[in-house]
């Protein structure tokens, strides 16, 4: 089968940064599907791992990508979620080869049907995001997505990023109100687009910003950029509350901070590592009948290694199929 993959940590503008080869076909086994890929996404994972100087094989190419769609076409012998033929999207492991290859091997409990009235490319784009998004606020934060969340208040920094921008959405769809951060017209176009209720510059002093909407305090802060650089206004602006203490700066308001890392549960392969699926499961259905929206902004095809190295070059969130 066809595999884009690297040798070398290279920088971007390296012609052999990443390079066209063959592998074998892999054969799926227990909880594997073997995906036929049709489309995926660059996310900034993507470049981050390229940059890292981890030890690599100069004969068997490195394997990266995690937002896919695609068909299935051979199941392991576990398999009771999906059959040969369907339509699939998925973020992956980052423990397994990544999904710029033809065919790609991922475990049932971390996929989820696809979209059907999304193009390949509008479903690639939404996996890793949707993922990251719903288990930072319904889990972490602890937020229910189906309760009465009216009155409840939500800053999103950089609301205007790939995980911001679904984020604002899944929030403003849960009934909470959303302040997003954003800097320039267009992004703060966006994430008003994109769910926001109202848009603070994140360049400037975002406590008296979000005063002025008439916010003395906000109840959740989802923080996606640089936390060293609003650790302070994040410490101001946040409701004080009766959960327990985890940080010695938020100790006079009692307030919780979690880390959100959505391949947690399938690099330790937690006992909940199908809470993906369902998940998915769920995106799909919001996606179907339009509460939440694609965040493709780019297409380039074929899949290859040319044309993903300029999608690496463009940045973040250039879908391809």
């Amino acid at each position: 089968m066809h595999a884009i993959g690297y040798t070398q940590h290279l920088p971007l503008d390296d012609p052999h940064g990443l390079v066209d080869f063959e592998l074998p076909q892999p054969t799926p086994h227990a909880h594997d599907l073997l995906v036929q890929v049709t489309a995926v996404s660059v996310n900034p994972v993507d470049l981050a791992v390229r940059g890292n100087h981890d030890p690599l094989d100069p004969q068997h190419p490195t394997v990266i990508g995690w937002d896919a769609y695609g068909t299935v076409a051979a199941v392991g012998n576990a398999v009771t979620l999906f059959h040969p033929g369907n339509l699939v999207f998925y973020a992956g492991s980052f423990k397994r080869p990544g999904s710029n290859s033809e065919y790609q091997l991922v475990d049932e409990r971390l996929v989820g049907h696809a979209p059907t009235k999304l193009t390949p490319a509008q479903s690639a784009a939404m996996p890793l995001t949707s993922l990251t998004a719903w288990e930072a606020l319904f889990e972490q934060l602890g937020i229910d997505p189906h309760a009465d969340n009216h009155g409840q208040t939500l800053l999103v920094i950089n609301g205007a990023g790939g995980v911001g921008s679904v984020a604002t959405q899944l929030a403003h769809w849960a009934g909470l109100t959303v302040i997003a951060t954003a800097s320039r017209p267009e992004t703060s176009a966006w994430t008003q687009d994109h769910g926001s209720d109202a848009v603070v510059n994140h360049r400037e002093d975002l406590v008296p910003q979000v005063r002025e909407l008439g916010h003395q305090y906000v109840d959740y802060v989802l923080e996606l950029s640089n936390l060293n650089q609003h650790w302070d206004e994040i410490v101001d602006l946040i409701k004080p509350s009766d959960t327990p203490i985890d940080l010695r700066a938020l100790k006079d308001k009692r307030a919780t901070f979690a880390w959100e890392w959505m391949y947690t549960k399938s690099y330790f392969e937690t006992p909940d590592m199908i809470s993906q699926h369902q998940i998915l499961e769920e995106i799909r259905q919001l996606l179907d009948d339009g509460t939440l929206r694609s965040t493709l902004t780019q297409t380039i095809q074929p899949i290859n290694a040319e044309n993903l190295m300029a999608a690496h070059k463009l940045g973040f969130y250039d879908i391809w199929c």
